[in-house]
């Protein structure tokens, strides 16, 4: 149809914009590319090898501060973490002090202690009973050994 004023035919005049199919792809590339990254990202917990060294270097810490104070010190574990204590004469009290501060596991790390005491101390001369720990999480496991020398071992 041509009109009189211009001679020219009318064509639909188009809008600026973004068609539906072009927003749907738009979403569908964003969706995989945050896909891809959320299964690249590392976890931001600790592996369990990882808490295993620290449980051993504090528990190496334990026995050292027994060495150096001439007290028993032990290291009780608890289902949520594992704290440390002293002996000051009869009764024990609780370590606080640099490295010594009470310790929560990661969240879904299970600790099993064998013996089943929950409990490892080291005697001022360094030497304690042996016990076992074992760490386990999202089916990898770390085991810290303290034999009854006082040696600690993690594997």
């Amino acid at each position: 149809m041509r009109t009189w004023a211009t001679g020219r035919a009318d064509r639909p005049q188009s809008r600026p914009g973004f068609t539906l199919v072009e927003l749907l792809v738009t979403i569908a590339v964003v969706g995989l590319a945050a896909t891809a990254v959320v299964l690249v990202a590392p976890d931001p917990r600790p592996g369990v090898d990882r808490e295993a060294e620290r449980l051993g270097a504090r528990l190496v810490a334990a026995r050292e501060e027994a060495l150096l104070a001439g007290r028993a010190t032990t290291v009780e574990f608890q289902r949520d973490g594992y704290g440390f204590a002293r002996l000051d004469g009869a009764d024990w009290a609780p370590l606080t002090d640099g490295p010594f501060g009470p310790e929560r596991w990661e969240e879904g790390t299970i600790a099993v202690v064998v013996p089943a005491e929950a409990r490892v101390t080291f005697d001022p001369t360094g030497v304690a009973e042996g016990a076992e720990i074992a760490l386990s999480r999202d089916g990898v496991r770390a085991i810290v050994t303290v034999d009854a020398g006082g040696e600690v071992v993690v594997r």
